[in-house]
């Protein structure tokens, strides 16, 4: 990674601060009434739709125009993610988690109901979890869409990374629960989630920052934004490093993050998205049980010949193409991931007339990896392409106010991707090709959708999305026999797919401080290409018989509103799925294939509650939780196992699904102080909690609960206090009590005795390399920001 050319554009936007310091002052001030006014608008709309507010944390909206002659805002088109009627969604913003480390972006979708979070492939990859969606993937989001400042950041092949980007760079994120492809499209069985940049009206000047931790974690960053008739932008930069707590898992990246907004004229607006991310990521290898429990942080692990007891190891060709092999640790072989990723979209929105809005977005996404980070190296460049263009009306259907819906997207993915055995060498150490994968994903269709107004109380959403996908890949695999020539295998695999997705809602408001929903929706995820190259025979081929995985799901929720002071949001959800994809064995001395659940439930519980106890009487005190409760379980399902001559099949109907964290809890109680001399000082004490989990089909080894403890105090003044305002200061300790816990664990086969035919229990089972990793221990932060 070029290092020196992210702390010039880091350094630049510090330095332009300084020089905008003595002719802000103006904008400053009149930044700062803005926003209060903002403050005093969005309490005036909770007072006339309490419930829309509910379960929210305080703070102003990362999205309201203080005045909309001054500042133009894109989004006078149906909303994406911020406002969905009839669906589950929580909004979270900055007040939540700017006065905070802000690592990853763990530390803020864990507070809304229905996520769970964990560790995901390295040091600050994240694995977010909504309605159990997920949960087989060790790295990277998959089975919901992820957006950021409403562009897609999910590839057409359904992946979408967490790693990359820096939460300091956010204003709000919304999160939309339940099977939603009629409005998402591809992949959005479990939901989708919007993470909104900081706007320019926000700022109004500069901000400089810097956090600094233990295991040499530092972060310097620095945001530009303003706002005026007519415009409105912001610009974000950011160098995060850190060495990590377990062994070999330090990394080093930078981030750009721009967002802007243009009125072109009256009836005409666009808006325009850059984010430039390059890291570097040490990574240590994912232990058996057995080894976390020995050497959970893999510590002494630097030499496979005199490593400590339970370190991790791969097995390296000696010559990198066949024969011999030799035990390497993550040190020893350097494992490593060395990324970057460019994303630029643009949007133009048009009014036909004061009703009708027409917008059409286009989004250029590449991914370029490469990654030594196992015994098969691997390098790639995913180029994908985004176009989508729909129209929104607002007007009169049968006598009832209407919203209505239409558009058409197109999405596709240019695969170039290489696979390789790894050498002695280090990171460096690409020996022979192993495998091509070269072609091309698509997606295209088109939406619709009504929401219809039948009396001021009581609202009706019906929507569908139709998706044609194609998968038109070819791999070619390398194989290199000792003493005789290499040979290569070329698989072609085209599959083509359609989906379709309805949903519908209806939602009522009975009286002002309650607000009930009631929606039916559906879901659908088509196989991964790799998934392709073999076929239930167990041998190399197309696999035809793979399907679409499908969900059909019934939410059931409330949004409430006691009093000011006490808002709470419920909800209660049934998902029917089928076709879940499992990877299973075909039999004796045959390859493992990927393959179709017949059928399997989905059903939970998701409440968020915040509450102010004492009220007037001492209103900075605040109490805010997320619950999340998940039953997910095979009802059809029988699964192979094979070893030696055995080969047999065990019906798992009724089991867990492997990696679904049942209970997931996050509380915080903290107080701020709203006014006098000690006014903007505040703290917090948080905890988290996550249930066992099994992580295995036949529910043999479960990973055990824990509980974290965070704490939190921090300095952030209002305008009042004067030249104090411009300055912010934090200081945290995660996890209080330094509990060793599994920061993640990825799911593991099931084995069979090849002499009985018995499956292996778990104190076999937890001898299976490549599933857990370590979470962090103890770890103090602190963090100063100023503001120009």
């Amino acid at each position: 990674m070029n290092y020196p050319r992210f702390a010039v554009a880091v350094s630049a936007i510090a330095l332009s601060s300084g020089a905008w310091a003595q002719d802000t002052t103006t904008d400053s001030r009149r930044a700062e009434l803005l926003r209060q006014r903002a403050r005093i608008d969005a309490e005036l709309e909770a007072l006339t739709k309490p419930a829309t507010t509910a379960a929210k944390p305080a703070g102003r909206s990362a999205d309201r125009t203080a005045d909309e002659g001054d500042i133009v805002v894109t989004g006078r088109a149906l909303s994406l993610t911020t406002i969905v009627t009839g669906q589950t969604v929580t909004n979270v913003d900055d007040a939540a988690f700017r006065n905070t480390p802000a690592t990853t972006i763990a530390d803020i979708v864990k507070l809304s109901p229905g996520v769970a979070v964990t560790q995901g492939n390295g040091p600050r990859d994240v694995s977010v979890s909504v309605r159990g969606s997920n949960a087989r993937n060790g790295f990277g989001a998959r089975n919901i869409q992820v957006f950021e400042d409403d562009f897609p950041v999910t590839q057409p092949d359904g992946l979408a990374r967490f790693d990359l980007t820096d939460p300091h760079a956010y204003g709000a994120v919304d999160v939309v629960r339940g099977p939603s492809s009629a409005r998402y499209g591809n992949y959005a069985l479990g939901g989708a989630v919007n993470f909104r940049t900081r706007r320019g009206r926000d700022i109004q000047g500069a901000e400089v920052g810097t956090d600094v931790g233990g295991d040499g974690y530092a972060n310097v960053y620095a945001t530009i934004g303003h706002a005026g008739p007519g415009y409105e932008y912001a610009l974000f930069g950011s160098l995060v490093g850190a060495d990590g707590a377990t062994g070999h898992t330090g990394y080093r990246t930078g981030t750009i993050n721009a967002y802007g907004t243009y009125a072109l004229g009256d009836r005409d607006r666009v808006a325009a998205k850059v984010i430039y991310n390059e890291g570097e990521f040490r990574l240590s290898t994912r232990l058996s049980y057995n080894q976390y429990l020995a050497n959970p942080y893999q510590q002494g692990c630097e030499r496979a010949a005199s490593a400590a007891p339970g370190c991790g190891t791969i097995a390296v060709l000696v010559n990198g193409v066949n024969g011999a092999r030799i035990a390497q640790t993550a040190a020893e072989g350097d494992l490593a991931r060395n990324d970057r990723r460019t994303i630029v979209g643009t949007r133009y929105e048009h009014d036909f007339d004061p009703n009708t809005i027409w917008r059409t977005q286009a989004t250029f996404d590449s991914r370029v990896v490469n990654q030594p980070t196992s015994a098969t190296p691997f390098k790639g460049t995913l180029d994908s392409y985004n176009v989508t263009s729909d129209v929104t009306h607002r007007g009169v259907v049968a006598g009832m106010d209407a919203t209505l819906f239409g558009g058409l997207f197109y999405n596709y993915l240019d695969n170039q991707s290489f696979s390789f055995n790894k050498t002695p060498a280090g990171r460096n150490g690409f020996g022979a090709p192993t495998q091509t994968v070269f072609g091309d994903i698509r997606n295209y269709g088109a939406r619709a959708r009504a929401e219809l107004k039948v009396t001021p109380e009581l609202q009706f959403v019906v929507g569908v999305g139709y998706e044609h996908s194609l998968i038109d890949v070819r791999q070619t695999a390398y194989s290199y026999p000792v003493g005789a020539s290499a040979t290569l295998l070329l698989i072609p695999a085209e599959r083509a797919f359609h989906n379709v997705a309805p949903e519908a809602a209806v939602s009522w408001q009975p009286v002002d401080r309650l607000r009930l929903h009631a929606r039916v929706g559906t879901g659908y995820g088509i196989p991964q290409a790799n998934s392709l190259f073999i076929t239930p025979a167990g041998v190399f081929g197309n696999n035809i018989a793979l399907k679409s995985q499908r969900n059909t799901g019934v939410d059931v929720g409330a949004e409430i509103e006691l009093d000011r002071n006490l808002t709470a949001e419920i909800t209660g959800y049934y998902e029917w799925f089928s076709n879940e994809l499992v990877s299973q064995s075909a039999g004796v001395n045959l390859l493992a294939y990927t393959s179709n659940v017949p059928r399997s439930i989905h059903r939970g519980v998701e409440l968020g509650l915040s509450w102010r106890p004492l009220g007037s009487m001492l209103p900075g005190l605040k109490l805010d939780a997320s619950y999340s409760y998940n039953d997910h379980h095979y009802t059809d399902f029988a699964e192979r196992l094979t070893a030696g001559a055995a080969s047999l099949v065990f019906d798992r109907a009724g089991n867990a699904i492997p990696g679904v964290i049942p209970t997931f809890v996050n509380g915080r109680i903290g107080y701020d102080q709203p006014d006098g001399k000690l006014a903007g000082v505040g703290g917090f004490v948080e905890a988290t909690y996550r249930d066992r989990y099994f992580i295995d089909n036949a529910n043999l080894l479960a990973m055990p609960d824990y509980t974290l403890v965070n704490l939190n105090l921090h300095y952030d003044p209002p305008a009042s206090t004067g030249w104090w305002s411009r300055i912010s200061l934090f200081a945290s300790v995660q996890n209080v009590f330094d509990t060793t816990y599994v920061g993640s664990a990825s799911v593991i086969s099931n084995t069979l005795n090849p002499a009985t035919g018995v499956e292996n229990p778990a104190s076999l089972l937890s001898n299976t390399t490549g599933s857990i990793y370590a979470g962090q221990p103890r770890t103090v932060y602190a963090g100063i920001r100023t503001r120009f």
